[in-house]
């Protein structure tokens, strides 16, 4: 089975918070975005964020993200980490959750290029840095 091209936008927009979903009233999850250091896999199972050193996931709202066309958004804001207070070890990818800590996958994707995070580095994925397709 393969969704229209209605329905990649109406399910894009419903999980970013940007309309709901055919006509169903629903609150978008708050949706937060984690670094990895490995590929989290598709059931998020392999997700290993740092620990410690001022490390924790970022939250968003439905203002940080674009309205999807033709099956694709991604962040209309840049979205900011803290900075590192030590070392996070090499990040390579990167997910995003539907809680603080914990919580369900909804996406996850490998960096361009990964970076090891040292003290006082503060990652940053600039507007349109995060893509999300429904295909």
């Amino acid at each position: 089975m393969t969704l229209s091209n209605y329905a990649e936008d109406a399910v894009l927009n419903s999980l970013f918070g940007k309309t709901s979903a055919f006509g169903v009233l629903a609150s978008a999850p708050a949706l937060y975005i984690e670094l990895s250091t490995a590929d989290p896999t598709e059931d998020g199972s392999g997700s290993t964020p740092p620990v410690g050193n001022g490390y924790a996931r970022v939250s968003t709202v439905a203002a940080d993200w674009n309205v999807a066309a033709s099956g694709v958004t991604s962040n209309a804001n840049a979205i900011q980490f803290p900075a590192a207070t030590g070392a996070w070890g090499t990040i390579t990818h990167f997910a995003v959750y539907d809680a603080v800590t914990a919580g369900n996958m909804i996406f996850y994707g490998t960096l361009a290029a990964a970076k090891a995070f040292i003290s006082g580095d503060t990652p940053l994925f600039a507007a349109g840095d995060l893509t999300f397709t429904a295909d």
